[in-house]
């Protein structure tokens, strides 16, 4: 839901880092280095480090938005895309494990929240996989190798959500399922948006 308004804040000075980034280092190097210290985060998390996860994320997400600035000043790749998409799924699918290691109470609550973004990811993707066979496109979330469709929580509010459980690791159980609340409204109105958009296609 906010990532619309994050693209246009944060991609002028990523656009303008991209310009001076030395051409040796790559985007799909940026991509691995970034998922690199994604895992380090879980770690973390795992260890009570929480300061330290909190740094490791926004070092991680600074590094996700750069190999993006990147790849659009160099041309995006399919394998490029594939990097950018497989990491950051990863990602959010073992933060809550970390956070379970950590916590054991938090397992039910965590177990509610993997759930909630394993079908966002499902809906996401096979909708990804239509909209590419059948040419349906758009940058309302800045330019994609894919379709992205927009939800309530995006991006945005899943690193917000992460941020806060960083910080206030106390209440990981109440904002877990408040999150998955969110995460189960935003694939039914994927879900239904993509049943609207393909019959529009098919009668088009």
């Amino acid at each position: 839901m906010l990532d619309p308004l994050m693209r246009r804040l944060i991609d002028p000075p990523l656009n303008k880092a991209a310009g001076y980034w030395p051409s040796v280092i790559t985007a799909n190097q940026i991509t691995i280095i970034g998922f690199g210290v994604g895992l380090a985060a879980c770690w973390a998390v795992a260890s009570h480090a929480y300061e330290l996860a909190l740094l490791l994320l926004i070092i991680n997400r600074l590094g996700d938005g750069l190999d993006g600035a990147l790849a659009r000043r160099n041309g995006a790749t399919d394998l490029g895309a594939y990097l950018d998409i497989v990491a950051d799924f990863l990602l959010w699918s073992l933060l809550p494990l970390a956070f379970i290691i950590g916590t054991p109470q938090n397992a039910v609550s965590a177990a509610v929240l993997l759930s909630s973004f394993a079908m966002s990811m499902v809906v996401f993707l096979a909708f990804a996989i239509m909209a590419e066979k059948r040419g349906v496109s758009t940058e309302s979330q800045g330019k994609k190798s894919f379709f992205y469709m927009a939800g309530l929580a995006e991006g945005t509010e899943t690193i917000g959500f992460f941020v806060f459980v960083m910080v206030a690791p106390a209440y990981f159980i109440p904002a877990a399922y408040g999150f998955a609340a969110l995460v189960y409204l935003s694939v039914i109105g994927r879900l239904w948006t993509s049943v609207i958009a393909l019959k529009e296609t098919e009668h088009g």
